[in-house]
């Protein structure tokens, strides 16, 4: 075998891509560089061309001894025949179990029992030799819209957490603002209620405001904790904490101070925890060791690396080398233990926003976004190396939008490696995000089947193939156990078959009404719309639809130099002409009603269409201009700062908000099924 067909074989195991079409449709093949720093990334030794083709093929000799595939999908809960080459004694062992589930070997088929969902054993021997196998039992399909909440056409709203705010907390919005305002909208017929990622930030990045750019998307951001929710261990004892948020910015002032919130809050949470430890009743301390031990090493590595942190820097890659491999040794330091309390703290009270949310009318409650992956400098990065490509970062090819491509400086699962270690990081982000939701959006869905990696190196980035199939299953058991509906962003330049087999998996397509053209430029009909899928107008990185009409967007491209007067003005002149299109939607409302006649007629477009769900921006309510966040900026646009206008205690009586319910209802959403009826009965 030559060098460079074993670089080739060994690239096509690693599911490295060897050419694609960009979103101008010019084919773009992968150079033998890329392939060395994209296999270097996942773990092969590339060294030289020896290493490269003893490894090729070793590979080669394994896969022809295989009898089964690593990885076999099947559906839960039905029986299953396997062919396999030839008759082997096999057993298989459920997922949380070391006994014998079923066992055979006397044909060259393997007759699979039902087995509930889960990531199952396969095994047998053939002669000397072991093999295993990954069972993958999922149900069909997560679970649908209809099947939880009784109907299959709902609305909601999405607003930005950070931005909510009271008289009680003017500061940066918490977990007690999100409740109440998902109560709120639930009363309004709002069937869920959409906020940005809730992601654990890092307690040592106080540099870092993008809900995007998480340290850990398996823990919440605690700097949402409302300290007047915090169950202390006695009221005397914390009766000289002051809890009010006091001294978080001006509540008339449209842009958060994080800073001083976060003086004002870590102080107040380092208090709590003290008086926590010394008068915590016995009770709290029980409730407090069980949540450790249910999230066991995940959570003590968490807490072990915040504390680390502390101590050597928030970016673990420059720690002494003996403290960048994460062990499994408890930590029982008292800082560790702080920041297990406030996941703890962070933990109950988000469950507690879901649950009023919930018996407040919304029929999923919760509509939370996981985000597209994790800083390379922080907890996950650290805590799951085992699973994580080294030297690269997840980011996207240049186009026409992004001419030099993007680094979005986030971590890569290693295919490979994710799955020799069970697919557990991946399952784990999963489950630890829907248990707090009854929605959960995954941002750029599309990096389930492949990624674009950008090696430190400089060398030209390139696609990774993930295992596309094993990820979906594993959705849709997470989503089972959860009763989770899943929605896939799945905008961009989308893989040939990718859309089809969400649908087949029920996880529902998002539907974006600005990019919803055909050829000729113009919006596609309402009735065009996809079924299977969320629709909104638009999103945290896309201009709201009153700065979509004044063209705002615009404005800040040609204050950043980003494009010129020329290109700027045919910018505007298509920008008039999409805003003309759309005022023509059955805007059926009066010009009074507090939306006005542009947001009568998208948002009218929007519910009269055959989607199974309306995701309305609360920006859009409140007809603001500036976007949440300009991408491709940090300082140059005030990204996730920006507070709402509306404090939540007035989200009952807004006039916008009443206006959206009516115009809902009349195109018949949000009127609740009777086990929504019955159950708010019964809250009340």
């Amino acid at each position: 075998m030559t060098s460079d067909r074993a670089l080739d074989r060994l690239a096509e195991f690693a599911g490295i891509i060897p050419v694609y079409r960009d979103l101008s449709g010019h084919e773009r093949p992968t150079a033998d560089e890329t392939k060395r720093a994209l296999l270097a990334a996942a773990g092969w030794d590339v060294g030289n061309d020896a290493s490269i083709i003893e490894q090729a093929a070793d590979l080669d000799a394994r896969r022809k001894a295989r009898l089964l595939a690593p990885d076999i999908i099947v559906t839960s809960g039905r029986a299953r025949t396997i062919k396999i080459r030839k008759p082997v004694p096999w057993h298989l062992v459920l997922e949380g179990s070391d006994e014998v589930f079923a066992e055979g070997g006397s044909d060259d088929r393997i007759k699979l029992p039902a087995m509930p969902s889960g990531v199952h054993r396969l095994g047998f021997v053939d002669g000397q030799r072991a093999e295993h196998v990954r069972l993958i039992a999922a149900p069909r399909a997560a679970p649908s819209v209809d099947a939880i909440v009784g109907h299959g056409a709902i609305w909601g709203v999405n607003a930005a957490l950070y931005g909510l705010h009271s008289h009680r907390n003017p500061g940066l919005g918490d977990y007690a603002e999100l409740a109440n305002a998902a109560a709120a909208f639930g009363q309004k017929g709002a069937d869920f209620v959409g906020i940005n990622p809730v992601h654990a930030i890092g307690w040592n990045r106080l540099d870092v405001h993008s809900p995007y750019s998480p340290s850990h998307r398996g823990f919440l951001n605690t700097a949402h904790i409302a300290l007047d929710h915090v169950a202390p261990a006695s009221s005397k004892a914390s009766a000289s904490i002051p809890l009010r948020v006091t001294g978080t910015g001006d509540r008339s002032g449209e842009l958060i101070d994080y800073a001083t919130h976060a003086e004002h809050h870590r102080s107040t949470l380092l208090a709590l925890f003290d008086t926590f430890e010394a008068t915590a009743t016995p009770k709290q301390r029980t409730d407090f060791e069980a949540f450790c031990k249910s999230e066991g090493e995940g959570l003590a590595l968490f807490a072990r690396f915040e504390t680390l942190s502390s101590q050597h820097g928030a970016d673990w890659r420059i720690w002494p080398q003996e403290l960048q491999q994460p062990h499994s040794s408890v930590d029982d330091s008292k800082e560790a233990r702080f920041h297990s309390w406030l996941q703890w703290q962070a933990a109950m009270q988000l469950k507690a926003a879901q649950d009023k949310a919930r018996f407040s009318g919304t029929g999923l409650g919760l509509y939370l976004d996981l985000a597209v992956g994790a800083r390379r400098d922080g907890a996950e990065a650290w805590s799951e190396q085992g699973s994580i490509a080294q030297g690269v970062s997840i980011g996207a090819p240049p186009d026409h939008l992004s001419p030099a491509g993007q680094n979005w400086n986030l971590a890569a699962y290693a295919p490979q490696k994710l799955a020799d270690n069970n697919y557990q990081a991946f399952r784990s982000i999963l489950a630890r995000n829907m248990r707090h939701c009854g929605m959960l959006r995954i941002d750029h869905v599309l990096g389930l089947n492949r990624s674009f990696w950008l090696p430190d190196d400089g060398t030209p980035g390139g696609y990774i193939r993930h295992n596309f199939d094993a990820l979906l299953a594993l959705v849709r058991i997470e989503a089972e156990r959860h009763q989770t509906v899943v929605i896939g962003e799945d905008l961009g330049l989308v893989p040939q078959g990718l859309r089809p087999a969400l649908k087949r998996s029920g996880i529902y397509s998002y539907s974006v009404l600005q990019y919803e053209k055909n050829s000729d430029g113009r919006f596609r009909k309402s009735s065009q719309l996809r079924k299977q899928s969320l629709a909104c107008f638009g999103t945290h990185d896309t201009p709201t639809l009153k700065g979509y009409a004044e063209g705002r967007d615009i404005d800040w491209w040609q204050r950043l130099g980003w494009t010129d007067e020329k290109a700027g003005a045919d910018a505007r002149r298509v920008r008039q002409r999409d805003v003309a299109q759309l005022n023509q939607g059955p805007g059926d409302l009066d010009d009074n009603n507090g939306l006005g006649p542009l947001s009568s007629a998208v948002h009218a477009t929007l519910a009269a269409s055959p989607v199974s769900m309306v995701c309305v921006q609360f920006d859009d309510i409140e007809g603001r201009v500036e976007a949440q966040n300009l991408p491709g900026t940090i300082e140059e646009h005030p990204n996730w700062r920006r507070r709402s206008p509306t404090p939540v205690e007035a989200l009952p009586t807004h006039r916008g908000l009443d206006a959206m319910r009516l115009l809902m209802l009349k195109h018949g959403r949000g009127s609740k099924p009777e086990a929504i009826q019955r159950r708010m009965r019964d809250e009340n």
